[in-house]
C-alpha cells in the first residue's frame, strides 16, 4: 500500500487546511492539535474519507453523541462510493468491537485495561476488519483508550486542543502521543476561521495555557453582557435575535438541563418561524436526541455538548450559575474559552441577579455591557 494521499480534491479546505491533510501519511499513527475555529472536525472529515480510500473499514469517533451527528451531516457531502465512512461514538464503536457487555470500572465508564487485553488476544484475527479511527476532540478521553485503539485499530488521526478539556477523564497531547507509541506523528493546525477578532479576544482571557493565538481578520460586534430581569426577559430577547435574523443559527447554552427545558417551553409557545430544538444527554432517541443542525433557528445545548459546534449567535444564558466559584478556576476559564468559541458572529453572556458574576467583571475592552 502507497502512503502517497489519493486524487481527492478539498476545494472547502483553506490552504494551510490543505498542506495539513496532505501531509499526513496514510500509515501510522497523528496526532494534530488546532485552536477553536481551525478547521479541526472538517478536517477529521477530509482525513476520514482518504483513509477509507485504501479499503479498509473507517470510523470517525467522537465521545459526544452531538458532534457524532455534525460530523455525519460533515461527512455526508464528502462521500465517494466504494469508500465509506461512519460517524460513530466512542461508546458505539466499543459496543461493536467488543459486545454490550464490555467491561466497565466503578465509575461507569469502560475499563480501558481489560479491553486491551482482550485486543491483544485477537491480533492477527480477521486483519482486514480491523479499522482506521479518526478521532474529533480526542482530549476528551482517556489515555487508556489511546493505548487500546494502538493495537486495535490499523490506524488512529487523532484531532485535539487540549485548552478546551472538559471531561473529567481526559488526556493531553503528550499523554496522547505518548499511548499512541513512540512513532506517533505530530500536526499543527494553524488559523481561526470561525470566530470574529472581537470574540476571539474575549476567548484568550479565558484561555489557559498554550502559546497566544493568531488572531481572526475578521471583525465584528463587541461581545455584549447582559443583565435579564427574569427568564421571560431572557426568552424575549431569544425571540427578537431569531426574528431579526431568520437564517441565523442561534446557540442558546445552558449549565442546567432543568434551565433548557423550561426555555424550550417557553420558545415553543413563543410561535417561533423555525421549531426550536432541544438536545438532552439522557434521551434515548426521538426529537431531543436527533436534531438538524443545518438549519437555522434556536438550539437549546447544555455546555458540556456544545464542543465541536458552533453557531452565528451563541447566548451563554446562565452565568450567574458560575458566581460562587474561584474566577482563576482553571476549570471554569477552560469552559468559557469553548462556549466562547461556539460564536461566529455575536456572543451574549446573559446572568439574572442583583450582582454582577466575578468572573464577568473586568472585561472592559472585550465586552459591553447592558
Amino acid at each position: 500500500m502507497t502512503t502517497t494521499n489519493g486524487p481527492v480534491l478539498h476545494p472547502d479546505l483553506t490552504p494551510a487546511q490543505r498542506d495539513c491533510l496532505d501531509a499526513l501519511p496514510l500509515e501510522g499513527n497523528h496526532v494534530v492539535s488546532g485552536r477553536p475555529g481551525s478547521g479541526k472536525s472538517l478536517l477529521a472529515a477530509h482525513r476520514a474519507v482518504h483513509l477509507a480510500l485504501t479499503g479498509r473499514p473507517t470510523l470517525l469517533l467522537s465521545r459526544s453523541n452531538l458532534l457524532r451527528q455534525l460530523l455525519r451531516d460533515t461527512l455526508h457531502p464528502l462521500a465517494i462510493p466504494g469508500a465509506p465512512v461512519e460517524a460513530a461514538t466512542v461508546h458505539g464503536w466499543i459496543q461493536r468491537r467488543f459486545g454490550g457487555d464490555a467491561p466497565r470500572t466503578e465509575d461507569g465508564w469502560f475499563d480501558w485495561t481489560a479491553l486491551t487485553h482482550q485486543a491483544a488476544a485477537t491480533l492477527g484475527h480477521d486483519d482486514a476488519a480491523t479499522p482506521h479511527l479518526v478521532v474529533d476532540e480526542g482530549q476528551d478521553l482517556p489515555p487508556g483508550f489511546y493505548r487500546l485503539a494502538r493495537i486495535a485499530a490499523a490506524s488512529v488521526t487523532v484531532f485535539a486542543d487540549e485548552c478546551q478539556r472538559l471531561t473529567e477523564t481526559n488526556s493531553t497531547l503528550t499523554e496522547i502521543t505518548d499511548a499512541l507509541g513512540r512513532s506517533t506523528g505530530r500536526a499543527d493546525l494553524a488559523g481561526n476561521h470561525r470566530n470574529t477578532r472581537e470574540v476571539a479576544s474575549l476567548a484568550e482571557h479565558f484561555r489557559t495555557g498554550g502559546r497566544l493565538a493568531q488572531m481572526p481578520f475578521r471583525s465584528g460586534s463587541l461581545p455584549l453582557i447582559r443583565h435579564y430581569s427574569g427568564t421571560k426577559d431572557l426568552v424575549d430577547d431569544i425571540v427578537a435575535m431569531a426574528a431579526r435574523q431568520p437564517r441565523h443559527r442561534i446557540g442558546v447554552i445552558v449549565n442546567s438541563l432543568r434551565t433548557g427545558a423550561d426555555l424550550m417551553s417557553r420558545l415553543e409557545r413563543a410561535g417561533l418561524a423555525q421549531e426550536p430544538q432541544l438536545y438532552s444527554s439522557a434521551a434515548a432517541s426521538g426529537r431531543y436526541r436527533d436534531l438538524d443542525l443545518t438549519r437555522p433557528g434556536v438550539v437549546i445545548v447544555h455546555r458540556a455538548s456544545a464542543k465541536g459546534l458552533d453557531f452565528d449567535t451563541v447566548v451563554i444564558a446562565d452565568t450567574e450559575t458560575d458566581a460562587d466559584k474561584d474566577p482563576t478556576s482553571a476549570d471554569l476559564r477552560m469552559a468559557y474559552y469553548v462556549m466562547i468559541t461556539r460564536a461566529r458572529e455575536r456572543l451574549i453572556l446573559g446572568w439574572q441577579g442583583s450582582r454582577l458574576p466575578r468572573h464577568l467583571e473586568g472585561l472592559h475592552g472585550w465586552a459591553t455591557r447592558k
